[in-house]
């Protein structure tokens, strides 16, 4: 019984995971325009406090986006630019996005 629990859960999980469109994330990014702060490559963005994209987490870059939407308050971000470029966007556009940015090749690795 054990087993079958646990099986479903990681189904589940693996299900959730797989949902988000990377090739959607792509569109999303092109058309919100994302590129214009983060680099084309989404690893050098146009100013040093803004964060490398590319290669990170998917789940996080998706919470991410979310907290901005939420804005001030518990778990929310406050980025006036962010805050209103992820207004539009629904929970699935946000999930794509992460998928997309967290496929690509990304610098993010710390070198022991």
């Amino acid at each position: 019984m054990q087993r079958i629990v646990f099986s479903m859960v990681l189904g589940a999980l693996g299900a959730s995971a797989s949902a988000a469109d990377v090739a959607r994330g792509a569109a999303l990014a092109k058309t919100h325009n994302c590129a214009s702060c983060h680099g084309a490559d989404f690893n050098k963005p146009i100013d040093p406090s803004y964060p490398k994209l590319a290669g990170q987490h998917a789940d996080y870059l998706t919470t991410a986006l979310r907290a901005y939407k939420r804005g001030a308050g518990p778990n929310g971000r406050v980025n006036p630019i962010m805050s209103a470029l992820v207004q539009p966007l629904s929970n699935r556009d946000m999930a794509d996005l992460g998928a997309y940015l967290g496929s690509l090749p990304g610098q993010l690795v710390t070198k022991k």
